[in-house]
């Protein structure tokens, strides 16, 4: 039986499980540090499975699409961004300083594959160019979203060790993926074939990821840091920031003269944030202390772009039967 619209995913499920369990029973001292290093082991584990299943020939292939692409990367890594910069008074006027920084790193995160890829099919998209896409946009991310958090950190906060978080990107998140990448020809038949696997790998990493940030910041108070007033308005801003964007990639795909399948891939590829990719990111790049801050804009904008996608993308595919039906008159007239 297919699953209600609006009825949460199981992985968002299992974030609610793991952050009432987290608010209940915290981990602190040793456990909390047993449980530190295995987070740190699976994200290792969780790029270098990416490396060995990300195909470069699908990547470099879909390259000759190149407009798409950069329109694409563009909304992800530019527009996104600027306007979680250009909506800074506002936001600091609703929400803490820490939860407007995860709001930042929300928007520099890369696209999501599955879901991206799924929406897109499911509209009648560009399929091709959909993988292409998201999968150049999680190699790229592993790069450049760094580098935007980075710059961001420098802006936003104080007494942040560029050098520190350098280290740990290319040892957490580089070295892993590139030897990923390097053993592709002999374990790459293998992925493909327990592709279920990586799930399990991608979902626990970051389940653990989440049980310790929460933890860590129940420790410190984050229930009465953000009321539920303040819940609210980092819904609020999510939606706000989803409804910019898309309307953005709709109507900016128009104007540059983009075709119906072309309009559907940069909406769903260049509107969706990946919190596969943000939670091990964000456990690398932030201060422990503040993580769980940063993480809960991320995790709530998930499930309200998953919400939001599964509408616009059965009236695409609604409207797009719809054409080709007249289409089909048309031509036997």
């Amino acid at each position: 039986m297919a699953r209600p619209r609006f009825l949460p995913d199981n992985m968002t499920l299992m974030l609610i499980a793991v952050v009432a369990t987290a608010t209940v029973l915290p981990c602190t001292g040793q456990t909390a540090v047993a449980f530190d290093w295995l987070t740190t082991l699976m994200i290792g584990l969780l790029f270098f499975m990416h490396g060995a299943k990300l195909s470069r020939e699908a990547v470099v292939a879909g390259m000759t699409h190149w407009r798409l692409h950069l329109t694409i990367l563009l909304c992800t890594f530019a527009i996104f961004p600027l306007i979680g910069l250009a909506l800074k008074p506002l936001l600091t006027m609703f929400i803490t300083p820490e939860l407007y920084l995860g709001i930042l790193f929300l928007c520099v995160l890369p696209s999501t594959v599955q879901s991206s890829i799924a929406f897109t099919s499911v509209a009648r998209g560009n399929v091709p160019a959909a993988i292409c896409a998201a999968s150049a946009s999680n190699l790229i991310g592993i790069f450049l979203t760094p580098v935007l958090v980075g710059l961001i950190v420098v802006a936003h906060s104080a007494g942040h060790s560029s050098l520190d978080s350098i280290l740990k990107i290319v040892y957490q998140l580089l070295l892993p993926f590139v030897a990923g990448q390097i053993v592709r020809p002999w374990i790459g038949a293998w992925i493909d074939r327990n592709k279920s696997w990586l799930r399990f790998v991608d979902q626990s990493s970051v389940l653990l990821v989440v049980y310790v940030a929460f933890s860590e910041a129940v420790n410190q108070g984050l229930w009465h840091q953000v009321p539920p007033s303040m819940l609210l308005s980092v819904i609020v801003i999510n939606a706000l920031l989803l409804a910019v964007i898309m309307c953005l990639t709709v109507f900016g795909s128009r104007r540059m003269g983009f075709s119906k399948e072309d309009e559907i891939t940069i909406v769903f590829c260049g509107s969706k944030k990946s919190m596969a990719s943000g939670v091990p990111m964000a456990k690398v790049l932030f201060a422990s202390g503040s993580i769980g801050m940063i993480m809960l804009p991320l995790m709530l904008f998930h499930q309200i772009q998953l919400m939001v996608c599964a509408v616009m993308a059965q009236r695409y595919a609604k409207r797009m039967q719809e054409a080709s039906v007249k289409a089909e008159i048309g031509a036997g007239s």
